[in-house]
């Protein structure tokens, strides 16, 4: 006897080709998923590492920026303590220099000169006195153009014949006036061990 299946193998096929698809689907879908969750995971860690990083360039940024100020402070207050040493050594210096000045004009003031006034206003001093002959005010300006240390730029303002002091002896003098200009002296190097010479 022959057997005939008479059941819609068609639709059945059918059927569980579509099952399978949607089986198939399903876990396509769980698997995109856990890829696209895992992939949100990844990022938010790696944001959340980078935002760690950014605040933390944030505050070592901060800390720079008030080093920075510090330092700025310190070089302000390095170059105010600079100005006042150097105030306090320009001071040491001034306060030397009338001797200084008095003692040069002694040694390069030739015989034959007087003084009779010496002013000084800033770096500037002027000589008022009376010579015996002009050769002698020559002299004096050539002293402090050349051999001083202290003095330099000599500039003769005026030279005029003065009175007549001695009816007598007929002798005739000249009244001048000069400008000198100070200089400190460049100090000496110290040889080794010896301390710096104050001048």
């Amino acid at each position: 006897m022959i057997l005939i299946n008479l059941l819609p193998h068609r639709a059945e096929k059918r059927k569980r080709r579509k099952t399978t698809f949607f089986v198939w689907l399903g876990l396509s879908v769980v698997f995109g998923g856990l890829i696209v969750g895992a992939g949100l995971l990844l990022l938010q860690q790696l944001t959340d590492q980078q935002i760690a990083r950014n605040e933390y360039l944030k505050r070592e940024n901060k800390l720079l920026d008030d080093q920075i100020k510090d330092i700025a402070t310190l070089k302000a207050e390095i170059e105010g303590l600079k100005s006042r040493q150097k105030a306090v050594e320009d001071l040491q210096t001034d306060r030397n220099m009338p001797v200084h000045l008095l003692n040069e004009l002694v040694r390069q003031v030739p015989e034959g000169i007087f003084l009779t006034s010496i002013r000084q206003l800033d770096k500037v001093v002027t000589v008022n006195g009376l010579a015996q002959t002009q050769d002698r005010v020559s002299e004096f300006i050539r002293n402090t153009s050349r051999s001083s240390e202290w003095l330099f730029n000599p500039d003769l303002v005026e030279i005029r014949q003065a009175a007549v002091v001695n009816s007598k002896d007929q002798k005739r003098l000249f009244e001048f006036t000069m400008r000198v200009s100070i200089k400190a002296p460049v100090a000496e190097t110290p040889a080794k061990g010896q301390p710096p010479k104050k001048p």
